[in-house]
């Protein structure tokens, strides 16, 4: 037989069952704490009230054995003074005969006068207990009185319950007994009350802790509401679906952390779109230079020379045109993945740069027509490249020998670099497919090219929380621009054009 080589895990504790668990233990130690204290320092009052009603009851008796007081080993209270002389009487029998007379025990209370070891006298009321049968009680006050030649005060647990004692040693000049008053309080009893109190408040306590636990269990399940929601969400998507979001409700942190992971998700299908999206542009533009081939290199003629040579020339032309295609898919990947090196740039000098760079394209006359001064926060060389592909896009759909002008402003809150051409220009309702990939404007403006280079642009310009623009240049033709704020947000992965745009459209 084959046993399973592990026991199967055990369940793990669920989040709302480990909130509660905390909130009632925080509780149970709160209570516990309060209570204690609370036992105890009605214990502590209700001993000193005991204490003080031993020494104020016996208060007119006389301690004649030492005029030194004496404390017994389990207390630190002192002995009785007397005031009731003992000139009056001839014995120490009679003296604590009379003591006991008058002396009549409260509830709860018990007395007994000793002669020689030996209970003598008990009060003949007893409204409290009879202390003349617990011999432990007594032999025990005996021997801690003879140890301290005084008077002690002690607790002692007895068969009559804990009790708490004051013993007076009593002798006479010329009388050989030696006589001991003993007077005790019980405990338990006087106790009673203080330990009813904590025995209803521990029950109080258990249902206040059965009551914490229910609306605990409740009010933590509707905190932890949108997690549970949020895995349920997680669960439901797939690569095929990625709508499903999660309700935000109120400001709290739970509801941040859901307003991020639907960010999360937007931004995962975004980007999920753009990677079907270039798929499929991909694989439409690769298709038609295929086709081309194969069906050519299919009529090729292989015994006509001339047609062999100029298959294989159209065949090396549209293998050149894939390899742009690839380079500019891998460059598209690269600005919309790349980390950017944010630094301030002074615009004049960046100005400058692009003049310089786009003299040496031939066909045109190339102007610096405006200038801004300041300072804008980005990656220098993307925004070169950027602007120098509007450049290179100005020059294509331009006349020979037109003239194109390039310049750069800036105000308080925005810069603007700028390209203009003098071409056929690009119709409204155009202007946001241009930036597409593999989307041109149609008409005039079709020339050879991937149909990602002003994607490209749009790109670096998103990466730089910007935009591109195109409006109508005096006299025809287009005007490009790259819009940058002069403090953009610091955007780790930048944000894919295509996907914003197609949001764009469809709003």
């Amino acid at each position: 037989m084959i046993r399973a080589s592990h026991a199967a895990a055990p369940r793990p504790l669920s989040t709302r069952a480990r909130i509660l668990s905390a909130i009632l233990a925080v509780a149970c130690v709160g209570l516990a704490v309060v209570g204690g204290v609370t036992f105890l320092v009605q214990r502590d009052r209700v001993l000193s009230e005991v204490d003080a009603r031993l020494k104020a009851q016996v208060g007119s008796l006389e301690t004649v054995a030492s005029p030194a007081p004496a404390v017994s080993p389990n207390d630190s209270a002192t002995t009785a003074t007397e005031k009731l002389s003992t000139d009056d009487f001839s014995s120490v029998s009679d003296y604590l005969h009379a003591v006991v007379a008058r002396l009549v025990p409260a509830q709860n209370e018990g007395s007994v006068a000793v002669i020689d070891g030996r209970a003598r006298y008990r009060p003949s009321t007893l409204s409290g207990f009879d202390l003349s049968q617990n011999t432990q009680l007594i032999t025990r006050a005996v021997a801690e009185t003879a140890r301290a030649h005084g008077t002690v005060i002690g607790t002692a647990d007895t068969s009559q319950g804990a009790l708490r004692y004051i013993a007076i040693p009593v002798t006479m000049s010329g009388d050989p007994e030696s006589g001991l008053y003993i007077r005790a309080i019980n405990l338990d009893a006087e106790l009673s009350p203080v330990t009813a109190s904590i025995t209803t408040y521990g029950i109080a306590a258990v249902v206040m802790l059965a009551a914490i636990g229910l609306v605990g269990w409740f009010v933590a399940g509707r905190l932890l509401s949108p997690i549970r929601r949020l895995h349920e969400t997680a669960d439901a998507i797939t690569l095929t679906d990625l709508g499903a979001r999660i309700p935000a409700e109120g400001n709290d942190d739970i509801s941040a952390m859901t307003r991020t992971v639907n960010s999360m998700l937007d931004r995962l299908e975004s980007s999920v779109d753009v990677q079907r999206q270039l798929l499929d542009d991909v694989r439409h533009e690769l298709k038609t230079p295929i086709t081309i081939v194969r069906g050519h290199l299919e009529l090729m003629d292989a015994a006509d020379a001339t047609d062999v040579d100029e298959t294989r020339q159209l065949g090396i032309a549209e293998l050149d045109r894939m390899t742009r295609l690839v380079d500019d898919i891998d460059l598209l990947a690269a600005v919309e993945g790349d980390q950017y090196t944010m630094v301030d740039i002074a615009l004049d000098r960046l100005t400058a740069r692009i003049g310089g760079m786009v003299a040496v394209i031939p066909g045109h006359t190339w102007t610096i027509e405006s200038t801004g001064s300041g300072v804008i926060h980005g990656d220098e060389d993307r925004l070169l490249q950027a602007w120098l592909a509007l450049a290179d896009n100005a020059a294509k759909y331009s006349p020979p020998g037109a003239p194109i002008e390039l310049g750069s402003s800036i105000d308080e809150h925005r810069a603007r670099l700028w390209v203009r051409d003098h071409g056929p220009g690009i119709p409204p309702d155009m202007r946001r497919r241009v930036f597409r990939r593999f989307d041109r404007a149609g008409g005039k403006r079709s020339i050879g090219g991937s149909g990602l280079g002003l994607a490209i642009v749009e790109a670096i310009a998103k990466a730089h929380d910007g935009a591109c623009t195109i409006t109508d240049s005096p006299g025809g033709g287009a005007t490009f621009s790259i819009e940058l704020p002069r403090h953009p947000m610091v955007v780790p992965t930048p944000v894919r054009a295509d996907s914003v745009t197609r949001r764009e459209e469809a709003s």
